[in-house]
């Protein structure tokens, strides 16, 4: 196995595609032909995006292509935010099988669709253990129904992605699967055989305050957080901060959900993060952006630049303590466009902090409006997050 990250930022698309390639061919050496090639492209080529597969097949007629567009574009080592790029993701796989599929906006099955309609879809059997990477439109793809249905058909698997950026208006994105370029729906690769994909979700922020039992809701209202309510809990965690904390609360709070109520020991990889979506501060009452229950336990939480900085490195470096030996092959990222320059102030900061940890491994990804990712083995589209997909061979002991 092999993987090998280059981009170009040259605005013409054909002159892009073979400085990538000149990169790809001089890394990846003789007798390792790409297998797979996964593409991520900045605005600029948008509507010259179909020339991809053909500038690719001409020079590798096997390989499989998959890819879609973004606002910003990570490869190579670095990240370009509102430029033009392109990002190729080269890999060599012997032993690993790479099922490509497109979900339309009109293939998506029932909410009381059995397994067997997803696997079809996919087509792979999930006695075979595939691991996904999933890229979709945020217009036209019911994301949150998709990933419930093939966590139902595929609950052992792994399940990593983004949404595509870049784009204000329906029709706008752009998303690739072998020689077709789409403009709405999902491309997705299952991948089997001697491969793993790993995945780290870092959503950027830290608790407050401490972990609360919901005594009371409707829906996704909170109307009491252990046995008051959320307004009045709220200001007395306000009362205990600091003046940044304090700050921060007014302009960056967001609520974790514990997603395993029995664990007594909660950090904050152990919620996942949503939004808060209104107050009622008469009544005392908390809107959230997910649908909530009595029993659940929640934490308010806040996000800043340094605090999203040093939770990415802490679930960096989580992974790579609990996977000894090597360091992965390769890796995806997918970071909200609310990260990179506009949280941090400069460019590269999460490519940065992976590589300080990960050296050489090549790494590919982009800036999403929405990032796929597991949460205590349930699968999420996140905000603010940054969602990453480490690749390694299945055979690789420790």
């Amino acid at each position: 196995m092999q993987w090998v990250s280059s981009l170009s930022r040259q605005s013409n698309l054909s002159g892009a595609i073979s400085e990538c390639l000149l990169e790809i061919n001089g890394k990846m050496g003789e007798g390792s032909a790409p297998d797979l090639f996964i593409v991520f492209s900045s605005a600029i080529h948008t509507e010259n995006l179909d020339q991809v597969p053909q500038l690719l097949k001409f020079r590798y007629p096997d390989a499989q292509i998959i890819g879609c567009s973004g606002s910003g574009i990570i490869g190579g080592g670095v990240e370009i935010e509102g430029k033009p790029a392109i990002s190729l993701l080269a890999a060599h796989l012997p032993d690993v099988q790479a099922a490509l599929f497109y979900i339309s906006p009109d293939q998506l099955p029932s909410p009381d669709a059995s397994p067997d309609e997803w696997v079809d879809l996919v087509g792979v059997e999930p006695a075979q253990g595939p691991n996904f990477l999933l890229l979709a439109d945020p217009f036209s793809t019911a994301i949150d129904e998709i990933v419930a249905g093939l966590d139902y058909a595929y609950p052992k698997s792994p399940k990593v992605g983004g949404m595509a950026s870049g784009a204000f208006q329906p029709g706008g994105h752009r998303v690739l699967i072998q020689t077709r370029v789409e403009r709405d729906g999902l491309v997705g690769i299952a991948f089997t055989g001697d491969i793993v994909m790993d995945t780290v979700v870092a959503q950027g922020c830290r608790p407050i305050g401490k972990p609360m039992k919901i005594t009371s809701s409707e829906k996704n209202v909170l109307l009491e957080l252990d046995g008051e309510n959320p307004i009045e809990a709220l200001q007395k965690i306000y009362e205990t901060l600091s003046a940044e904390d304090r700050m921060l609360l007014q302009r960056s709070l967001f609520i974790g959900i514990a997603m395993d109520h029995l664990n007594e020991n909660l950090d904050a990889g152990d919620f996942l993060i949503r939004n808060i979506v209104g107050a009622d501060t008469e009544k005392g009452l908390l809107a959230v952006g997910a649908m909530i229950q009595e029993g659940q336990i929640v934490q308010f939480h806040v996000r800043d630049a340094q605090s999203s900085a040093q939770e990415l490195k802490e679930r960096l470096l989580d992974y790579k303590k609990l996977v000894s030996g090597p360091n992965p092959e390769g890796a995806l990222l997918f970071s909200c466009t609310g990260r990179g320059q506009n949280l941090y102030g400069r460019p590269n900061h999460d490519s940065e902090i992976f590589h300080s940890l990960f050296g050489a491994v090549p790494v590919s990804g982009f800036f999403c409006s929405g990032e796929i990712g597991p949460i205590s083995g349930t699968t999420y589209l996140h905000a603010y997050t940054s969602s990453f997909a480490f690749i390694r061979p299945l055979t690789r002991t420790g």
